[in-house]
């Protein structure tokens, strides 16, 4: 079975409570977009990502892998859930990005300074 609809999570500033919903259709595939205001609407969004026939999902990188998590578990396992991954390298710069007025606020704790990233389970400071 070939790809033919997917969709795409990530936060963004300014959108409203019900996200914002971008469709990208080509002649072999079907693209959604999908903008929340926070990482809390990803497993509803991705739900209806699922029931509307998406193959699989992917996550913006600031959702990181708690929330992966969560979405991969509201799903159960119905579609592939993949997410987008920041090396530690880029925490500095991402720290500097998403902190900056009109961004869609902070990283999650897991991609923020104080994390041991060299763990192969990350965990957000205590």
């Amino acid at each position: 079975m070939a790809l033919a609809h997917w969709g795409f999570v990530y936060t963004a500033p300014g959108v409203s409570p019900e996200g914002h919903w971008a469709t990208v259709d080509t002649d072999g595939c079907r693209t959604r977009l999908v903008a929340v205001q926070s990482a809390e609407q990803a497993p509803a969004v991705a739900r209806r990502l699922a029931d509307e026939g998406a193959q699989l999902i992917e996550l913006c990188g600031a959702f990181g892998p708690v929330w992966t998590a969560r979405v991969i578990e509201a799903l159960d396992g119905r579609v592939p859930v993949g997410a987008v991954g920041y090396g530690p390298e880029t925490v500095d710069q991402l720290h500097a990005i998403f902190s900056r007025p009109g961004t869609a606020g902070p990283l999650p704790s897991v991609a923020t300074k104080g994390c041991d990233v060299r763990s192969p389970v990350i965990r957000p400071p205590s």
